[in-house]
């Protein structure tokens, strides 16, 4: 039997799974592509508000039927927003996969947001905004993509804006999702002991009103991402830096090349920014790079905290590596390590269903298809030292870069005028 099938139905759900019969659980994955870069400034938020709203009741369930029916046959059930996406995901044993979508997709087709509920749960989503504000790690990277970006929704935070959430209303909820929750943006992913058939049944049966959007909808693809520094001031005992430079589409033919770079050069502990900077010299704490991927771009950049008297040493040693990987100074060791580091990321993610399930979604989400766990493998076996050379060029390719520092510090304590590779 075929462990993977596809089915679309009528109106345009694309339903996917992958059978694992030595499994005693399933999970299950409702993904639509809508995030917080299809969002308006005024906008901005709401997606991760709707996110919220879906768990405060239906015409048939209240807030507590709805955690209580999945956790009641001992399963989670959760969701979460991103610039891209929504997903509504639970995990059940096998015998209880007919309850799970039966949540799901009536907390997703029958969320009535009611205006009470509304209004409560704005209080709960401002303060996961300013649990964001208090941690520094986390406020960096808003503030950086709010620069970087500039005016195109990938620059908005997740969670929106104080002021937003307090000005959302009910008809504005229903508007927004009437628009961008529609039936050509959903795809069920669901991973472990089941039967396709039986969930193709199950959701044709219950989001059979769920239509396309009347009118076609695409995103403002970002015209580049802003170059210099911003300084925004906070009283810290550390220095918190984000710096980074355009990255590379989901689908770049380079991606593997790329997610190798990133891990080589600052993605986990025997990286060469964590051994240089953190374990030679004791600069820092945290220090990382990061790799984000999007549907027509991508972002490229490296995070770190230190003193405001070790500022400007680890940001020279980040340059130096960056240029370094850019010239083409890529070891043969260093990059077989990063390849069998992700090899094993992908390996391990099969041993969960939730991984599982997460990983069918992207790839219908991104390449329309299914992508074997044997084609990844053989593709980033294939990633050479000039390919990974390639893309650091592309992505370290001009002159400048973004930086943003978030602590006790003024513009006039830094001695450059632009961040030069």
């Amino acid at each position: 039997m075929e462990r993977y099938q596809k089915t679309v139905l009528d109106n345009g759900i694309r339903v996917v799974t992958e059978t694992i019969p030595t499994l005693e659980s399933v999970s299950l994955g409702l993904w639509i592509t809508t995030g917080s870069r299809d969002e308006t400034p005024q906008e901005n938020g709401i997606s991760h508000f709707i996110e919220h709203l879906f768990f405060k009741g239906t015409d048939s369930r209240s807030a507590f039927d709805i955690t209580r029916a999945i956790e009641s046959v001992g399963g989670s059930i959760n969701a979460f927003t991103g610039k891209e996406y929504t997903c509504i995901h639970a995990k059940v044993l096998q015998n209880d996969i007919a309850l799970a979508l039966d949540v799901v997709t009536d907390i997703f087709a029958n969320s009535i947001f009611d205006p009470e509920e509304l209004e409560r749960e704005k209080m709960v989503v401002l303060q996961e905004v300013k649990m964001i504000e208090d941690t520094p790690e986390d406020l960096i990277h808003d503030l950086f993509n709010r620069f970087f970006w500039a005016d195109n929704g990938l620059g908005f935070p997740v969670t929106g804006t104080q002021e937003n959430i307090l000005s959302f209303q009910q008809s504005q909820i229903k508007t927004f999702f009437r628009n961008h929750y529609t039936s050509g943006k959903v795809i069920v992913a669901v991973a472990g002991r089941m039967h396709h058939q039986q969930v193709v049944d199950l959701i044709a049966s219950r989001l059979d009103r769920c239509q396309p959007s009347p009118s076609a909808s695409s995103r403002e693809e970002p015209q580049g991402g802003r170059n210099g520094i911003r300084v925004a001031h906070r009283e810290l005992e550390q220095v918190h830096l984000c710096m980074g430079t355009r990255g590379i589409p989901h689908c770049h033919k380079l991606r593997f090349a790329g997610h190798t770079l990133n891990i080589l050069l600052g993605g986990n502990m025997s990286s060469r920014l964590f051994q240089e900077i953190r374990e030679k010299r004791g600069l820092t704490y945290s220090i990382f790079s990061f790799l984000n991927t999007y549907e027509d771009t991508g972002l490229f950049g490296v995070y770190a905290g230190t003193t405001k008297e070790e500022i400007q040493d680890v940001i020279e040693l980040i340059l130096r590596e960056l240029r370094n990987v850019k010239e083409g100074k890529i070891r043969e060791e260093e990059l077989k390590v990063a390849k069998e580091y992700l090899k094993g990321g992908l390996i391990l993610g099969q041993e969960s269903s939730e991984g599982r399930m997460s990983r069918l979604a992207k790839n219908e989400m991104h390449w329309g298809r299914h992508v074997s766990l044997q084609e990844a493998l053989e593709e980033l076996e294939g990633v050479t030292q000039d390919d990974v050379g390639d893309v650091a060029r592309e992505m370290l390719g001009s002159d400048t870069l973004c930086l943003t520092l978030l602590g006790t510090i003024e513009e006039s304590e830094l001695p450059w005028e632009s961040l030069g590779l």
